[in-house]
């Protein structure tokens, strides 16, 4: 299976508003990760943070409210979403991670890319994705639709969504 790179969609202004910001912190190895999770505010820690995986394959971190194409540099990613840290004596799991980002809106597919950047940092993680979103662009009127309960209609049109993703196609 091909790994799918995926480009900003999001709003222009957004991405123009977050040019000049930093790009997320790359989590290089368990002790970058233990520093930049310790430096994070105490009541931030206990929420996701927004994460992607470049194309360099690293997972890179940000806090919550922080745009994915900021976190990524403005840059395409392999995988985009919102992940939890936690730690228990000196091992480190996820508590949570889904590909949610209206952003960069990543197929559940993009799965193995996170598996994979959080195996090289040495991360024990749940082997999917423990909120999976589905996103679909309305073939009727071009709109970007969180698709919920399985419900293939489009919110904004009332049109028939695909069954297969389809936003950068």
């Amino acid at each position: 299976m091909a790994i799918r790179v995926y480009s900003y969609v999001g709003p222009a202004d957004i991405a123009a508003a977050v040019a000049a910001s930093p790009a997320g912190v790359a989590l290089t190895d368990l002790s970058v990760l233990a520093q930049w999770h310790a430096a994070q505010p105490s009541d931030e820690r206990d929420e996701p943070f927004t994460y992607v995986v470049g194309l360099d394959r690293v997972l890179r971190a940000a806090p919550r409210r922080s745009e994915h194409v900021a976190c990524a540099g403005g840059s395409p990613v392999l995988a985009a979403g919102e992940i939890a840290f936690t730690s228990r004596a000196g091992l480190w799991s996820i508590g949570h991670v889904s590909n949610q980002s209206t952003g960069y809106c990543p197929d559940a597919a993009c799965w193995p890319s996170v598996a994979a950047a959080l195996d090289r940092l040495g991360v024990a993680h749940p082997g999917a994705f423990t909120t999976e979103i589905l996103f679909r662009r309305c073939p009727a009127c071009g709109e970007v639709n969180v698709v919920r309960d399985g419900d293939l209609v489009c919110v904004f049109c009332d049109a028939e969504l695909p069954a297969a993703w389809n936003i950068d196609l």
